[in-house]
């Protein structure tokens, strides 16, 4: 007998995404992660209005990234996007997250916000894995996993016409 027969994790290994338990806790991390972004982006909202000012200041201080002076120039000459865009994106992002509508558009939008915060933390103080990353991964699942098509609307999106018409567009949904 070899090792190889009696060892449990050489078979066949198999994580069925339509199983009931999958498809609840793929929702529920979509609807969660959407909480996570809607909160941050209406608080800043209701404090702030839509002149966050935090946002430039923030990138304006990221000269020792990865990102070299993009993200500097980035705070100082596009204020004027950053400061009502932070908020805005956060809450759209985070109400489509919780819709399950365009899903996988919201959820990338994440990625990018979460790749600058990431790398913003350019000092690693907490580490490389730290909540920047979590959140980071966190979008990606919801893309890769089409969270949205578990108890989201774009399950209903998607039997439209127009998307049967145009199939492209369930890259966007999902």
């Amino acid at each position: 007998m070899s090792y190889q027969s009696s060892n449990p994790l050489v078979g066949e290994t198999e994580f069925a995404l339509d199983g009931p338990w999958a498809t609840y806790w793929i929702a529920f991390l979509r609807v969660v992660t959407g909480w996570w972004f809607f909160h941050a982006g209406i608080t800043k909202i209701i404090e702030d209005g839509l002149a966050y000012s935090y946002g430039p200041m923030y990138m304006s201080e990221m000269s020792g990234t990865a990102l070299g002076g993009i993200p500097v120039w980035m705070g100082n000459n596009l204020a004027w996007l950053i400061e009502p865009g932070v908020p805005l994106f956060e809450t759209l992002i985070g109400l489509a997250l919780i819709a399950g509508a365009l899903t996988r558009l919201a959820a990338f939008g994440g990625v990018i916000f979460m790749v600058l915060f990431w790398i913003g933390n350019a000092g690693f103080g907490n580490g490389v894995v730290n909540g920047d990353l979590m959140g980071l991964l966190l979008f990606l699942t919801v893309i890769v996993l089409a969270a949205g098509r578990y108890y989201g609307l774009d399950a209903l999106i998607e039997e439209t016409a127009f998307v049967k018409q145009h199939p492209k567009l369930r890259y966007l949904l999902g």
